[in-house]
């Protein structure tokens, strides 16, 4: 990678991470599921800008339900419900090690020896921030976002059953992340009218002020639609092992924000698990082949892999 794709590379996962502070501190006042509803509206506005993906429209539907409705829809829910933007940033990260345990499942991939030692790894480090985490974070929240990972985890082997699309395509997974997203303002919408009930969310479009404004903007905006556009270029450019490791900088990003603008400061459990874990999925992520196999980087182009993917939190594969 040259300097300014390294450069390009930091910039796009510190947005990612400092993202799960922007929603914590945009969704005061907001309720969680109507708050999702209204930042994949505003996403989904760029169709009429970005072409349709290639991938089939069964494809689109079920990674708009599970990358982007499943995984915010718990993700927002779980902070709610006061989990630390930063835990929940590190807790994501499992989505790695969740969707080679899924794709053994559903696609009769043979995981390899590192991938094997990377959800050993990361799931040691799951077990210390569970059980180790602080009182202000309930166990529901925890669990919550947990299973946001498995939705994730779901839907990149949705994503990568529909194979592979040439990342040199202008667009790339920006197209299915764009374009999945048409899936998700409705049943979020519904969702949030069933649990949360009418009068929060007439109340959520009351308290709907500067703060939830620049909040939206921002996840929908800047770290989506432009996050990817500069994640893509640079999976176009340059190898895909040498794009995703950069991923390990968005919960260290979120953490150090959460800490410093919201002093939310992890415990030495947390901290402790939280290093085993992001040393499972670079374990996970590290390069190696079986033999027949394909990469799953490589499926970048089309949508983001679980390497891929890890990167952003914030867009329908992430936060």
């Amino acid at each position: 990678m040259t300097r300014r794709d390294m450069l390009l590379a930091a910039l796009v996962a510190t947005m990612w991470g400092f993202n799960f502070v922007v929603i914590d501190w945009g969704m005061d006042g907001i309720p969680p599921l109507f708050f999702v509803a209204i930042r994949f509206a505003v996403v989904a506005l760029a169709v009429v800008l970005v072409p349709r993906p290639l991938a089939s429209w069964k494809t689109v539907v079920g990674v708009g339900l599970f990358m982007s409705l499943g995984q915010f829809a718990l993700l927002y829910t779980s902070i709610a419900l006061g989990l630390q933007p930063g835990i929940a940033a590190l807790l994501l990260q499992a989505q790695v090690v969740l969707t080679i345990l899924v794709a053994a499942l559903a696609l009769r991939e043979r995981p390899t020896r590192l991938q094997v030692a990377g959800v050993l790894l990361g799931t040691v480090g799951l077990g210390v921030v569970a059980f180790g985490r602080g009182g202000d974070a309930p166990a529901l929240a925890v669990v919550l976002c947990l299973l946001a990972a498995l939705s994730w985890a779901i839907g990149n082997v949705i994503s990568r059953k529909a194979g592979p699309v040439a990342p040199e395509r202008r667009f790339g997974a920006l197209s299915l992340t764009v374009w999945s997203s048409l899936v998700v303002p409705l049943p979020a919408l519904g969702l949030s009218a069933l649990i949360e009930g009418p009068d929060a969310i007439a109340a959520g479009i009351a308290a709907f002020g500067w703060r939830p404004l620049l909040s939206t903007l921002y996840t929908a905006g800047l770290c989506t639609l432009v996050g990817y556009a500069i994640f893509n270029g640079l999976l176009a450019r340059n190898r895909s092992a040498s794009v995703v490791p950069w991923v390990l900088l968005a919960p260290v990003v979120a953490m150090a924000s959460a800490a410093l603008l919201l002093g939310q400061v992890p415990n030495v459990w947390e901290t402790v698990g939280g290093v085993v874990l992001v040393a499972g999925v670079f374990v996970a992520n590290a390069p190696g082949r079986r033999k027949g196999a394909v990469p799953a980087a490589g499926a970048a182009g089309a949508a983001p892999a679980p390497e891929a993917s890890a990167l952003d939190p914030i867009s329908p594969r992430s936060g």
